[in-house]
Order: structure tokens, then C-alpha cells, then sequence
């Protein structure tokens, strides 16, 4: 991720009447304004230069500036997503200013208020209501495949997609979400994907996985001829982690992904891969979704430590973000674990792939393919520095020994994140506690000296 900071702009002057000297009332036009904006080029030198200098002649001051090259596009398009400030009437022409070169480009709202009176951090959210602030701030969603998509040449699968990226924009926290009628293709697709990993499970998955999967088989419609609903799976988790799901059309930047996990919010895709290859899918769908991340979020330890990544999230420089991406990417999605000295798979991106998920555990070659993957010890500073590639299987993982020690190194690597303040998760009212000055902690040592309290006495009415 890359920052930019400006320096503030300077005040505008108010305007004289020619006729009394009285001070006419600004403008509307002219007031200044945040609004954050997403804009898309090639990855070529210069892209990003030419798009500045439209920013620059309008006279708009660029608060924020993060890049993501997009999965989906791997190597040919970069997002960019930018707060910027500048007066209201530039707000209504910065689109068509930059149309002519940048690939696409969108403004989507105005830039929220920090929690902490420090305008150099970085907005987060402290209430799980403001997760709906960048429920459209999405990189890519809807029909908009790449052209290798197996669902590009599709017009019928691309309306499907836009039909789901829909119900996602549309959706707000404390909404049911909306229940879906799948298509036969599409229920094929789901018993294809699950008939092949099913009985792969039992040799491969760690044991969390395992254990949870025949609860979801049996409260969440997890088996062939009916695709399971995301309410239904939300609510499951809820009731064993405090975990749910929220649709979501696309691909968030890392820092609003990330920031879901502190609240324990997992942005779910609704939609299915294209039915003409239901092995391979270049992105997440919600095979992938129900199959790989579910069954571990249903688990206290898995939750806790997913939960400690989003929260280390909040309010982190854009560098730590993108270390923090690239830790959630080897352990929530490419994780791998050590049970009775045997690997086994944790992360969602291989216990959704049947390929991967018999590759990963290899320790040595065999017939069908002399490549074996290097297991690495499960080191956070490490890991947050290493490369990965998105279109083809890892080459390497890192084993865990348990959730709970991956859990306290992240917790370690987590304090030495340049922040001036900590936070703290309110299960109570699914609230971010900032923690920046002496008050804060008292009112959290309060708090925690009550629950203490009603811990000894448990302990003394039981014992």
C-alpha cells in the first residue's frame, strides 16, 4: 500500500460586494469537501503520474492514496483507491477530468471523521454500523470479469453476478440477508465441489475443521441438491463464535476487509463459480466461502485469532496493512497446521480446492507431481515480508502448532505496529474501544475488575 500526505490547503478568502463592502456569502460551490474516490489504470510507468497531474491542476489536496493490483487482473490493472479534499464544484467534473487516463473511476462518499483527534491515522471503524460506510467501496463486482473469466463469453452468468453484486450494496447491518433461489446449474456445481472435497476432509483438515463440519451438514443444509444460504450459516456461527457474515459484491481493499475481522464480520460472496469449470474459480465464491472459511470460524480459538488480525487492522500505516494482508493470506487463507506430527489444512484457500488441499501436506515427490511445497515455521515477522502468487498453488507454508500460540505471536507482532493508541472489542455492544489516554484505561480496568468479580464469585458458589 502506498500513502500520500498534503499539507492542508490555505483558507478561502470571503468575496467583497462591489456596491456596500459587505461580505457576500460563500458560494455552495465553493466549499470545501472530502469525498473519497476509486479509479483504475494500467500498470505502466507513468499511469499513476498522469492521473496526479489532473488532481494537481484542479487544485485537489490528496489526503490518502492506497494501491492494490487486483487478483482478478493479475499484473495488467492497478486500484487506487484516494480520499481527496477540494471545493464541491471540482467534485462535479474530477470524473470526466481523469476519464481520458484511467481506466475506470467512480467517486463513492465522503471521507468519515477519524476516531482519534490525529488526522495522520487512518479512519477505522468503531461500531459494526459503520462496516456499511464501504459496503460499495469495492474494487472490482458485479459482470465486470476479466477476459480469461470462464464466465466472461456468458451474458446469462454475468446478469447472475450483477444480480448478487446488487444484494450485497444494497445490504446494511442488522438486515437479514436476503435468502437466494439457486439455479440447477448452480446446485450442480455446489455437489460437484462438495462430493469431491467431502470424503478429502477426513485425512486433510485439521482437526477444528473437522469436528465442525457434521454441525453445519446438519443445522445449515451442508450436503448435494441444495445450496446452503448465508443467513442460515451467519446465524450458526453466531451462536458458537460470535462470527457472521456480510454479502459483499466484490473485492474490498485490505484495510476494510481487515477491518471486518475486528467485529468479527466475514464479507461473504454470494455468488457461484461458472459452471463450465466447478474445480477452478480466479476468485472467492461462496463454495469457497462456506467450505473453507465457515467451518473454522464455528471454532473459539480460529475465531480469536482471525479477530486479533482485523483488530491489529485499525487505525495501522498503509505498510502494516499490506504485512498484515500478506498474514491473514498465508494463515486465514493458506494456512497449514501440525497435529500428532502430520500436517494438516486450516486455511480456506485450500479446503476449497481439491488440488491444492492433497499438494499442501506432500513431503516428498510421487508420481503425478515431482514439486513439493516448503512448511516453514510459523514466524509473523517473516511471514508479513514474504511474496505469494495468486494464480497458481503456494510454494511454500507455514505450520502452526496450535491456534492459540499463532494467536500470541500475532498479539506480539501486533504491539510493535507504530500506533499511539491500542483497542479493545466490547463483545456487549460490537464496539471498538480506542485506547489513548489514562481515562481510557481506567474505564477498561473497570470493567474488567467487574467481570473478575463475577468470576470469583462463580468460583466460590461453585466451589
Amino acid at each position: 500500500m502506498d500513502a500520500l500526505q498534503a499539507p492542508e490547503p490555505e483558507a478561502k478568502r470571503p468575496r467583497m460586494d462591489d456596491t456596500n463592502g459587505a461580505v457576500a456569502p460563500p458560494s455552495p460551490m465553493d466549499e470545501q469537501v472530502e469525498r473519497t474516490m476509486l479509479f483504475t489504470t494500467g500498470n505502466f510507468p507513468g499511469a499513476l503520474a498522469d492521473v496526479l497531474g489532473h488532481f494537481k491542476d484542479a487544485d485537489v489536496n490528496i489526503l490518502h492514496l492506497e494501491s492494490q493490483n487486483d487478483p482478478q487482473r493479475p499484473g495488467s490493472e492497478v486500484n487506487f483507491l484516494v480520499t481527496l479534499r477540494c471545493t464541491r464544484a471540482v467534485v462535479t467534473d474530477i470524473i470526466e477530468r481523469i476519464s481520458d487516463v484511467s481506466v475506470r473511476a467512480h467517486l463513492i462518499d465522503a471521507a468519515p471523521e477519524t476516531p482519534l483527534e490525529d488526522p495522520t491515522v487512518p479512519w477505522f471503524p468503531t461500531k459494526i454500523a459503520d462496516l456499511d460506510r464501504f459496503a460499495d467501496r469495492i474494487l472490482s463486482a458485479g459482470g465486470e470479469l476479466e477476459s480469461d473469466h470462464p464466465g466472461f463469453h456468458d451474458p446469462v452468468y454475468r446478469e447472475r453476478r450483477q444480480f448478487f453484486a446488487d444484494i450485497a450494496i444494497r445490504y446494511r447491518h442488522g438486515q437479514p440477508i436476503p435468502r437466494v433461489e439457486y439455479t440447477e446449474h448452480e446446485i450442480n456445481t455446489w455437489d460437484t465441489i462438495f462430493n469431491q472435497l467431502r470424503d478429502l476432509y477426513a485425512t486433510n483438515a485439521c482437526k477444528e475443521h473437522i469436528r465442525v463440519f457434521p454441525l453445519l451438514e446438519e443445522h445449515c443444509n451442508f450436503k448435494p441438491g441444495v445450496m446452503p444460504q448465508l443467513e442460515d450459516v451467519s446465524n450458526f456461527l453466531q451462536g458458537k463464535t460470535g462470527f457472521r457474515l456480510r454479502p459483499v459484491a466484490g473485492l474490498l481493499s485490505s484495510r476494510d476487509f481487515l477491518a471486518g475481522l475486528a467485529f468479527r464480520v466475514f464479507h461473504s460472496t454470494q455468488y457461484i463459480r461458472h459452471s463450465s469449470r466447478p474445480l477452478y474459480t480466479p476468485e472467492p465464491d461462496i463454495c469457497h466461502e462456506l467450505l473453507g472459511h465457515a467451518p473454522l470460524f464455528a471454532d473459539p480459538g480460529f475465531a480469536a485469532f482471525s479477530q486479533e488480525i482485523g483488530l491489529a487492522s485499525l487505525g495501522a500505516p498503509d505498510d502494516w496493512v499490506k504485512k498484515l494482508a500478506t498474514l491473514y493470506w498465508f494463515t486465514v487463507e493458506f494456512g497449514m497446521c501440525r497435529e500428532n506430527g502430520e500436517l494438516k489444512a486450516y486455511g480456506a484457500g485450500l479446503l476449497s480446492s481439491f488440488g491444492e488441499l492433497k499438494y499442501c501436506i506432500k513431503t516428498v515427490p510421487d508420481e503425478e507431481d515431482t514439486e513439493v511445497p516448503e512448511h516453514l515455521e510459523f514466524t509473523p515477522e517473516k511471514i508479513c515480508v514474504t511474496e505469494y502468487p495468486v494464480t497458481k498453488y503456494q510454494p511454500r507454508y507455514f505450520i502452526a502448532e496450535s491456534f492459540e500460540e499463532a494467536k500470541e505471536k500475532v498479539k506480539r507482532f501486533a504491539d510493535t505496529i507504530p500506533r499511539r493508541f491500542t483497542v479493545h472489542y466490547d463483545a456487549y455492544t460490537s464496539s471498538i474501544d480506542v485506547i489513548s489516554r489514562p481515562q481510557d484505561l481506567r474505564r477498561i480496568a473497570a470493567s474488567s475488575r467487574e467481570n473478575i468479580s463475577r468470576l470469583l464469585g462463580a468460583i466460590d458458589q461453585i466451589c
